[in-house]
């Protein structure tokens, strides 16, 4: 049996806001308490790329009777980190290297148009600049972009195909893979 207050309601817990605020105080330091322990006792794994040997894709590739660009020696403390040709009727190569000052680099080649190219590894809002000469072995004359978050690009055609060098990394650097480019046959 239920007792009545004095007034002739049952008697109800007493609610107020500073009440409210309190609980929440207590529950917000409680959920705290249990993402720092957690944290403290997590173990991280660290992602460090292992560098891949692109010259055995492309010797594969040129077994295969394709003659790609790809880069004769890379700069020192540079490496492939991923490395994917994908066959079929318009052949790509893909090479993505990383800087000794740990930036990005790609070598992008494909039978398409400069522009879509530009737009997809470059960016949307790329700028082309003023085409360079540089001392290349696969092109003496290449195009140049540059979009406003830092990334550059490179583009030439190659035997019917369009190579675009591009990446994070200095155009100083970009140049410097851009003159290594060969097409030369590689022994297996």
């Amino acid at each position: 049996m239920s007792q009545a207050s004095d007034t002739g309601q049952p008697s109800r817990y007493q609610r107020s806001f500073g009440g409210l605020v309190g609980s929440m105080i207590v529950l917000v330091l409680v959920v705290l308490g249990i993402v720092a322990f957690r944290a403290a006792f997590r173990d991280t794994p660290e992602y460090d790329p292992q560098p891949v040997d692109y010259r055995s894709l492309v010797v594969s590739i040129q077994q295969a009777g394709i003659t790609p660009a790809y880069p004769a020696e890379l700069p020192d403390g540079w490496f492939v980190k991923d490395a994917t040709f994908d066959t079929g009727d318009r052949p790509v190569l893909d090479l993505a290297m990383t800087t000794s000052d740990d930036h990005f680099a790609g070598l992008h080649e494909e039978d398409e148009d400069v522009a879509e190219l530009v737009d997809t590894y470059v960016g949307t809002d790329a700028i082309e600049g003023d085409p360079v000469t540089l001392d290349s072995a696969v092109a003496s004359r290449w195009l140049t972009f540059s979009d406003p978050g830092g990334d550059h690009g490179y583009a030439a055609e190659v035997g019917g195909q369009t190579v675009l060098v591009y990446g994070s990394a200095p155009q100083t650097e970009l140049q410097t893979l851009v003159e290594s480019l060969t097409t030369e046959p590689l022994k297996p």
